[in-house]
């Protein structure tokens, strides 16, 4: 088993992630004596569904202070009122674990109060996987646990699509026209790295702009993407609106929009820039890398962007992913456009392989690895 950078902290936490991304295994290894109720045991949830009280009975038996695993939460989001007061009662020390955080927010329920942190288990980073790391099959079939470990990737790819939408979607009646959720997922998955734009979504899809919205609201509660803002300074220019999305792992990309097994090179663009920014989000996560991540485009000029803008404090990091393999100065062309921003105190180019190099206007460019490592080191 692949060791995970996650820190778990001592009290009570929500523990949330993508299916497949390892947080059933990475709890069992983590806290093997912890008391555990998994939701996901059919016969557990019916009886925990007829009758919750049942739950605090379970409780009441467990000695103060131990932990205990609540296992896919959302299932019986009701329960989270008798952690509340079984926290309060016999200090026990709950990890409530799911894969989605829709039912969570939309049942209104009692979320702790502050008594839980919340923690993110994302897919893989080059860090656990070490020398077992490889761009190409990352991006290829991505590095969502369940997947990176499969023999059959490719099959365990194309089956993760169709339990989404069996288990994720229809068995917990997330949305009312499958079919039409089903046709909206490959056109989605053709926006990855792109700026939401619901009106193309919706024609394409052959839904409506309104369904298109709730739709992509579905996959970020379901952590399967993410948008990402545009940084809104008070520059001479206004920044754009429109935030981009993403989906959190290259390998759901194209399971989503059933490419072919072989990677066709106009997909690496989109995957690499995708890729790096899952890998600054985990980090952002699990070590603090920023407070806030942003992609800066002024609207005045429409041809010049930055991939992402990084804020910590008063400080700001820009980062560039190219997909090519030869450095050309045309890739510098953002980072210079963003250089007089205030706090802006690092530029950077990602690229897939190649030297470590230096502009010389101190634009640094470190192939993908070299800047993995960066990460892993906190020293970006």
């Amino acid at each position: 088993m692949f060791s995970r950078i996650l820190d778990a902290p001592d009290q009570s936490f929500f523990l949330l992630g993508p299916r497949g991304s390892g947080k059933s295994t990475w709890l069992q290894a983590t806290f093997p004596d912890a008391h555990v109720v998994d939701l996901l045991d059919e016969e557990k949830y019916q009886r925990l569904l007829v009758s919750p009280g049942l739950f605090a009975d379970e409780l009441r038996a467990l000695k103060p202070h131990m932990r205990v695993i609540v296992d896919e939460v959302q299932r019986l989001p009701g329960l989270l009122n008798e952690v509340h007061r079984f926290i309060e009662k016999k200090r026990l020390r709950f990890v409530l674990c799911g894969s989605s955080a829709r039912k969570l927010k939309r049942a209104g329920v009692n979320l702790l109060a502050g008594r839980a942190l919340r923690r993110a288990m994302h897919p893989f980073v080059p860090e656990e996987v070490g020398a077992q790391f490889n761009l190409d099959e990352a991006l290829q079939f991505g590095l969502l646990p369940i997947v990176w470990s499969s023999s059959t990737k490719s099959e365990t790819l194309s089956a993760y699509a169709q339990f989404y939408l069996k288990e994720e979607i229809q068995a917990e009646a997330l949305v009312r026209n499958l079919p039409g959720f089903a046709r909206f997922l490959p056109v989605a998955a053709l926006f990855h790295g792109q700026a939401i734009n619901v009106t193309n979504i919706a024609r394409e899809a052959g839904v409506a702009r309104t369904t298109v919205a709730g739709y992509l609201d579905i996959l970020e509660e379901t952590l399967l993407g993410f948008r990402l803002p545009a940084f809104e300074a008070r520059l001479r220019v206004r920044e754009r609106k429109l935030p981009k999305w993403y989906w959190c792992d290259p390998g759901i990309v194209r399971a989503m929009k059933r490419a072919p097994k072989g990677l066709a090179p106009e997909e690496r663009g989109a995957l690499f820039e995708g890729l790096v920014a899952q890998l600054l989000r985990a980090y952002k996560d699990y070590r603090g890398l920023c407070e806030e991540m942003y992609y800066w485009a002024p609207s005045a000029r429409s041809d010049t962007e930055v991939d992402f803008l990084l804020e910590r404090g008063t400080e700001r990091i820009a980062v560039e992913a190219k997909s090519g393999n030869t450095f050309t100065e045309g890739w510098c062309k953002g980072l210079r456009a963003v250089a007089d921003l205030k706090g802006l105190r690092r530029r950077i180019i990602v690229y897939p392989r190649g030297p470590v190099l230096r502009t010389r206007d101190g634009i640094e460019v470190y192939p993908f690895l070299h800047f993995a490592e960066l990460l892993a080191a906190n020293s970006l």
